[in-house]
């Protein structure tokens, strides 16, 4: 059985009556908001995004936590925290990743969150830039249960690996892969499924087929070619990559360069997901990596109150009327991921 089949079978594993009815709570609310042009919405989210940490080991020149570049603050998420909210959410609950900014192992308890998670059935992920995947934290993580493990590769020599991830070393990465293979064989589990995301750039777009290589040489179970957010794309980048499948942004020829999609009037993440900070700050999505558009918080609100609440429904209600007069959207490429 492939590792894709098996992938997909777990999370079909997660399912239960409640997730499924909300599940159809809130596409039935998002096809009638589109059609109606009027925010409407039921339901509890799908997907959660948890920030276990903004603290970074490397430096990769178009991250916040790498530049150092954050306004808001430095810090761990709260373990009462993580399990007051997934109390309240894990029943609807379907999918947890453990990522928004930062590196997840950094965090001192957080395979313990991973596990708490993955015992009220939800199907968990990560990604990490695998510098701390010894033996014991291996371990730790096929034991956790986690289901997907994403790990960042970007280059397959640390001359080029170097490019992007500043301050990385390649071997780490490498070692780290092993360890959670050789454990993945040892405990004879089916999870975490391993993947590697090369996040594609100008300086490592030749490496493309030896990254498909090494996977396979490894025992990963997948390779995903993921086009990359270049923050000052207007004038040009010199890690925007020359081959245009794997960019997100299209040249105009006269030095200028405009993002490939066209900007609708929707956006589907705003009804099924949401990112917390490590502090308990909502926001939208993945793209508001300042926490600019903070919708709520969870230090002084229930979840429920904040996602249905009128702040949300507000900036639902924005996006239908105009998504590129709200500033974080100008530069999303929603759906731009390309599956090696």
């Amino acid at each position: 059985m492939s590792s894709t089949l098996t992938d997909g079978l777990n999370f079909l594993y997660k399912a239960t009556p409640r997730r499924v009815w909300n599940a159809t709570q809130i596409v039935g609310s998002y096809i009638l908001s589109k059609l109606t042009g009027k925010a409407r919405h039921r339901g509890m989210p799908l997907a959660l995004s948890f920030e276990p940490t903004t603290s970074c080991n490397l430096r990769c020149p178009e991250c916040p936590s790498g530049l150092r570049s954050f306004t808001r603050p430095t810090g761990m998420m709260q373990e009462d925290l993580f399990k007051k909210t997934i109390d309240e959410v894990a029943s609807r609950l379907w999918y947890l990743i453990f990522y928004f900014q930062g590196e997840p192992y950094l965090h001192p308890k957080f395979l313990e969150l991973v596990n708490y998670a993955s015992q009220k059935g939800i199907y968990t992920a990560t990604s990490t830039n695998a510098h701390f995947l010894n033996e014991q934290n291996a371990r730790r993580t096929v034991e956790s249960g986690l289901d997907r493990l994403i790990i960042s590769l970007d280059g397959t020599t640390q001359e080029v690996y170097q490019q992007y991830r500043v301050g990385g070393k390649l071997e780490k990465v490498l070692e780290g892969t092993r360890n959670v293979v050789k454990w993945r064989k040892e405990l004879r589990s089916s999870t975490p499924r391993i993947i590697f995301q090369f996040l594609v750039v100008r300086p490592n777009e030749h490496q493309i087929d030896d990254a498909k290589q090494l996977a396979e040489a490894l025992g990963v179970d997948d390779v995903w070619f993921k086009t990359a957010q270049i923050y000052d794309y207007q004038n040009g980048s010199p890690l925007i990559p020359t081959i245009d499948y794997y960019s997100r942004y299209e040249n105009n020829q006269n030095g200028t360069f405009s993002l490939k999609n066209k900007l609708v009037n929707h956006c589907w993440k705003m009804w099924h997901s949401c990112v917390v900070t490590w502090d308990g700050l909502v926001v939208p999505c993945c793209f508001d990596k300042d926490a600019e558009y903070r919708l709520g918080d969870l230090k002084e609100q229930t979840f429920a109150s904040l996602w249905q609440g009128k702040k949300y429904q507000g900036f639902r209600k924005a996006l239908l009327k105009g998504r590129d007069q709200v500033e974080m959207c100008r530069n999303c490429t929603e759906g731009t991921k390309v599956w090696g």
